[in-house]
């Protein structure tokens, strides 16, 4: 069933894209369908997950390139099967809110289930070379996406978002043919890599981890990392802005702990340095979000200023803070999702994006107003969110590594509360009301309430998704003595 959902998406997009009717809603359907029978399957697979049962699960192994020691290897285990479970949910709100896509229907669902196929590929990877191969599929379709199907300024911000990625994927790439010359046999597995890199010199280790960290800190993205991220939110169309926040960050992150389960003494050595790019992070996209008058640069921003606090909780390198930063990657990615979908939606009625142009929403689009403020209320960890119990574990997590110093990660969130009340003053609760606008239908309602109820619903049972993820961070964990 592993080897179905990844390429259950490429198959959707194959029947979309030789479909003979030229009519947009059929394509939409036919998308949905896809999308609908991917989260199914992923759901399923989570049903069968034994979260007390072997640290890799689903395995599926086939020789790829013997002679590299190249094999096409799948396999899960709780954090991936949670970014899965992320990935199916996100890819089925992006597109059941491009319902209206009528002018390159065709290019566009056929190029997001292609986009869903390798982010899954991503997540489900136990090869390094499997997985490089599906990291970069990643880029193929988001480019288009971008560059054909976004704003004014979306041929800039495509090559931008590419070059950035395409580069630092160039020393990823250096770092595991590092890698691959020092596993036993020569081998892209995962576990023979980590068994190689545990012999070689802390130097040696220490330059690999670079490589890694800056192609997967491009992906997070880690201030000064982050360049192409603004302007690819800006011009990319609302729904691929979804999964750009809600998963393609996520990729970063992930990578970076399998990156950490390999080389664990390089990240024990540079652990105090990742912290403090952390609280830079938290800091510069806290201060940015609050100066924006562009909704969509201003989520932007705030994604580099999440994405700190998962950084700050894999470098406490222990149970507590790992466990946050796994939490904060879903909890981020259900609020980010949430409001780009809002924004989205508002800037398709109004065609506007800055924040002087909207008045209080509360009196003509009452959903409108209540989603959003919903959202940057989650976005800021209020208690009965997601988002709350994922700081709460990296706060403490941080707390025992740091200290009195994790104060100054508790300044920094509090930035984030101050854009995320400011918005929802100016949109919710003063200011004339708009002349004239169509609240939410029905289906971008449901779409919204979807990921609304999933936010509480971890916010204040939070057991499922802590059980799942918890022996995986256990393994990670004790690797570091955590």
């Amino acid at each position: 069933m592993l080897k179905v959902l990844v390429f259950l998406p490429v198959l959707g997009a194959l029947v979309v894209a030789i479909l003979p009717l030229r009519r947009p809603g059929w394509m939409w359907r036919v998308a949905m369908l896809f999308v609908v029978a991917a989260l199914v399957d992923a759901l399923w697979l989570a049903a069968a997950f034994d979260p007390a049962g072997p640290e890799i699960q689903m395995v599926e192994s086939r020789p790829w390139n013997v002679r590299l020691g190249s094999y096409f290897a799948l396999g899960v285990d709780g954090i991936s099967l949670a970014m899965i479970i992320l990935t199916a949910l996100l890819t089925l709100i992006a597109v059941l809110m491009s319902r209206r896509m009528e002018a390159g229907a065709r290019l566009y669902f056929t190029l997001v289930l292609l986009l869903e196929s390798a982010m899954f590929g991503v997540f489900s990877a136990r090869d390094w070379s499997l997985f490089y191969v599906f990291w970069e599929a990643t880029l193929i379709p988001l480019f288009f996406l971008i560059d054909r199907l976004g704003g004014a300024n979306r041929q800039r911000a495509a090559l931008n978002f590419f070059l950035y990625t395409l580069g630092g994927s160039v020393f990823m790439l250096v770092a595991l043919l590092f890698l691959y010359d020092a596993a036993p046999g020569h081998s892209f597995a995962m576990g023979d890599m980590a068994e190689g890199a545990r012999d070689l010199p802390l130097p040696t280790q220490l330059l690999i981890f670079a490589g890694l960290f800056i192609g997967f800190g491009v992906k997070m993205p880690v201030f000064p990392l982050h360049g192409w991220l603004p302007l690819a939110h800006v011009e990319a169309p609302s729904p691929v802005s979804i999964l750009l926040s809600g998963v393609l960050l996520k990729m970063g992150a992930y990578g970076l702990i399998r990156a950490a389960e390999t080389l664990p003494a390089a990240v024990l050595a540079t652990q105090d340095w990742l912290a403090a790019l952390a609280v830079v992070s938290l800091l510069y996209g806290g201060i940015l979000a609050w100066r924006q008058q562009d909704l969509k640069a201003m989520v932007a921003y705030s994604s580099i200023s999440h994405m700190g606090v998962v950084l700050l909780g894999i470098a406490t390198l222990n149970v507590t803070g790992l466990t946050g930063a796994v939490v904060q990657m879903v909890a981020h990615g259900l609020t980010a999702a949430t409001l780009f979908l809002v924004v989205g939606l508002l800037y398709q009625r109004t065609h506007s994006r800055d924040l002087a142009d909207y008045g209080c929403l509360l009196g003509r689009a009452p959903r409108f107003a209540f989603f959003i403020a919903f959202a940057l209320l989650a976005a800021i960890g209020l208690p009965g969110s997601a988002g709350f119990i994922a700081e709460l574990h990296a706060l403490v997590g941080g707390f025992a590594r740091w200290g009195g110093w994790v104060l100054v990660i508790g300044v920094a969130m509090l930035i984030g509360a101050a854009y995320s009340l400011r918005v929802i003053g100016r949109l919710c609760l003063r200011g004339l009301p708009p002349a004239e606008i169509e609240d939410m239908t029905k289906s971008e309602t449901a779409a919204a309430a979807i990921l609304a109820f999933a936010i509480v619903g971890l916010g204040v049972w939070p057991a499922p998704l802590l059980g799942l993820v918890a022996g995986s961070v256990d393994r990670v964990g004790r690797l570091f003595g955590g």
